[in-house]
């Protein structure tokens, strides 16, 4: 069975109105082909155009045709959710506004504990009636007792979807195979298998709660609380009732509760839950922080700069929550192949029921009827519908707690096929911050005297060339002593320093004003000075290449990358001195924008229908080319608007090696999606045969349904272990 191809939408700029709900919460999804019917009979509702269902976090994602009413439809959601699992309630974000995974735990506990007292009993009279040398009516009655205790609730629940014309899921199977037993008078395997099928889901739940609860560990970055400060008085309030402007305190050991710029205070913060560093970061006045991040030892006073529903925290926890709604090809693949399969055993176990006793001579109807329900039990396709979506949902928690935020389950599988890496320049591979990097004097002048020439010259810019030659001056200018400033545009600058002409600026700039000067081919921009007219010497302003990008794109070869190119509009000469210093493929420079995205179409027909192509970039400029490309990651997008709006995975770090950790989890995480398919499948087809032939009795079937379920679901646990690679 080959993985079906990853079928990524390649436009995602929002441009229209927005047609997706928030999402709504199911409480007491306890079964994912109970997810399964839910999404199937929300996506029937007028002014739906189609429905989600995450059973991982319990949330329905539902997509509007175009403007409705939103209280009608969530009525109509509400009434809809009722007929088809009455056991499940329906709420919104804003009945709980706090950490959705808070509600609803003591309901669910009582029910956990109903069940093992029902087990513990019904289990007692199962035994009572086996091993007892009991009168044969009281013998069956105690049989049908334990029955009816431990599995009155899903005959129940079988015969009331039959009634709403929902016949095929796992209450019908069991129903059919244990009931059947009863009729074949096989009483203690009747009991027995609707005892260990509730022993299973109890177990299952178990597992599932577990992994549901280590997930939002993961993302236990959410703030209670903040300090908001009014006068001389401190408030404890709600983070969503704070505004911009705001004033807000932050003790230590307490979570900064949304983003803001420090006003005062010094402290050292753990940003892990946001970008997976493990060393604390010092921050001053004038430090920015954000939402999630922990305050460590200092006492912190911060002005607020975005509101709770605009902060980094909120969009994270947004993200990563919602992540599963897109899912992978596999998963919607298990999802068809699921509902499909499922008929299709009840009508070969009817014709292995009926079939054989009327053309085998000396077969008998009961030794059949038996092996048609043994057939029933072992082809329950849980160990599937359960453990593929954990499965992606646990890669995608695992992505997140190493720094890398994946939007969706389709994403992450897509990253498996990745042979073409295309990377931004600056602020990717390079720091994106501007330094002076060489000073080179001529004519006598000392490298004090030239770098003080070009501070005055360019007191009046906001370039970063200019910034970055007053930070390397690092003294007050005195504007007394400058006359005369003029901006030659496109060429630098001319100004009186003392009575002195001082022309900064680039080569057009020494050839307009005919100045012989030294051209040099070094990795950065060129600042030309001249005073009176006599060449004095240049400065050169370097984008500095972090220092792990060499690291990253080795590992990247290492994964079996065909190709790494990188696009810049800087110059040629730039482009290639990075490109050759990092052991790039490809380097394309001096691009515009869209020239950019003419150069992802070339890359692009040079790979197959099956291979994906990913660009990385900073998520600002950048936005056509992410969107154009197969998957598009945003490096350093902590914080950036445009980087978490247009991009398909968010590296909360500026490390370029996260995106060969990135592909790692993902090739794990599909790894122990197919382990599991292959297991389940694999075990389930053995059974099925040896149940046909009469080897396999109701005990093996128990394990083949129950036991590969339990199994399925741990092994998909293992993907919440993932450590960076």
């Amino acid at each position: 069975m080959s993985t079906p191809e990853a079928n990524i939408n390649k436009k995602r700029i929002k441009t229209e109105k927005k047609t997706v709900m928030d999402p709504i919460y199911l409480e007491g999804i306890d079964c994912a082909s109970c997810a399964k019917k839910i999404e199937r009979a929300v996506g029937k509702i007028n002014g739906i155009k189609a429905s989600t269902v995450d059973f991982a976090t319990q949330k329905l994602f539902v997509e509007l045709t175009g403007d409705v009413k939103t209280d009608k439809l969530i009525d109509d959601i509400k009434k809809t959710v009722a007929h088809v699992e009455p056991e499940v309630s329906v709420s919104l974000k804003s009945e709980n506004k706090g950490n959705e995974h808070d509600h609803g735990h003591d309901h669910k506990g009582s029910k956990t504990q109903q069940l093992i007292i029902r087990l513990a009993v019904s289990g007692a009279l199962t035994a009572i009636a086996a091993f007892s040398p009991l009168p044969f009516i009281l013998d069956v009655s105690l049989f049908v007792i334990a029955y009816a205790i431990i599995g009155g609730d899903i005959v129940y629940r079988a015969f009331r979807n039959i009634l709403k014309g929902q016949v095929f899921d796992e209450n019908f199977l069991m129903t059919i195979a244990t009931l059947g037993a009863f009729a074949v008078r096989q009483f203690p395997e009747g009991v027995a298998v609707m005892l260990f099928y509730q022993i299973g889901e109890l177990f299952q739940e178990i597992a599932v709660n577990r992994s549901r609860k280590s997930i939002s560990a993961l993302m236990d970055i959410r703030p209670d609380y903040a300090n908001l400060k009014v006068g001389n008085d401190i408030k404890k309030v709600a983070p969503e009732d704070i505004s911009i402007g705001d004033v807000i305190i932050i003790k230590p050991g307490e979570k900064v509760p949304l983003d803001g710029k420090v006003i005062e205070g010094q402290s050292m913060v753990d940003t892990s839950a946001l970008t997976g560093e493990s060393v604390p970061r010092e921050i001053e006045a004038g430090s920015d922080v954000l939402g999630g991040f922990i305050n460590k030892n200092g006492l912190l006073t911060v002005e607020v700069t975005k509101v709770y529903g605009e902060s980094t925290v909120a969009k994270i926890l947004d993200l990563v929550q919602n992540a599963s709604s897109k899912k992978a090809p596999t998963e919607n693949f298990i999802t068809k192949f699921a509902r499909y399969y499922t008929p299709v055993v009840v009508i070969a176990a009817a014709a292995l029921a009926f079939i054989p006793p009327l053309v085998i001579q000396g077969a008998t109807f009961s030794e059949w009827i038996y092996r048609a329900l043994v057939f029933l039990v072992i082809s329950c396709p849980c160990a599937l519908v359960v453990s593929i979506p954990l499965g992606f949902f646990g890669g995608i928690g695992g992505a997140s707690k190493s720094g890398i935020l994946v939007k969706g389950s389709n994403y992450l599988e897509a990253l498996n096929a990745v042979k073409y890496v295309v990377f931004d320049k600056t602020g990717t591979l390079t720091k994106g911050v501007f330094d002076v990097t060489s000073i080179q004097p001529k004519n006598n002048l000392t490298s004090e005297e030239l770098l003080e020439y070009a501070a005055f010259a360019e007191v009046h810019s906001n370039h970063p060339i200019a910034l970055s030659i007053r930070k390397a001056y690092g003294q007050e200018i005195d504007e007394s002593r400058i006359q005369n400033y003029n901006e030659i545009s496109g060429h630098g600058i001319q100004v009186t320093v003392n009575g002195k002409e001082i022309l900064a600026g680039n080569a057009k700039l020494m050839n307009k004003e005919h100045i012989a000067f030294e051209q040099k081919d070094v990795v950065g921009t060129l600042v030309h000075v001249a005073i009176d007219k006599q060449y004095g010497g240049y400065i050169v302003i370097s984008d500095e290449v972090k220092e792990d990008s060499a690291r990253a794109i080795q590992k990247l070869k290492e994964l079996g990358i065909k190709k790494t190119v990188m696009l810049t509009g800087d110059a040629k000469s730039v482009g290639e001195a990075v490109g050759r210093k990092l052991g790039l493929d490809e380097i394309h420079a001096e691009l515009l924008p869209d020239q950019k995205v003419d150069e992802i179409e070339k890359i692009d027909q040079q790979k197959t229908a099956k291979e994906k192509l990913i660009f990385v970039g900073d998520g600002i400029n950048d936005t056509p080319v992410l969107a154009r490309a197969d998957v598009g990651i945003a490096m350093g997008g902590l914080g950036s608007d445009a980087a978490i709006e247009a991009a398909d995975v968010v590296i909360m770090t500026d490390e370029p090696s996260k995106i060969a950790t990135a592909i790692n989890i993902a090739k794990r995480t599909r790894r122990i999606v197919w382990q599991n398919i292959i297991f389940a499948m694999g075990v389930k087809g053995i059974f099925l045969i040896l149940g046909a032939v009469g080897f396999a009795t109701m005990w093996e079937a128990v394990f083949s349904d129950v036991g590969v379920t339990l199994l399925a679901v741990l092994n998909a646990m293992r993907v919440l272990r993932i450590k960076n690679e």
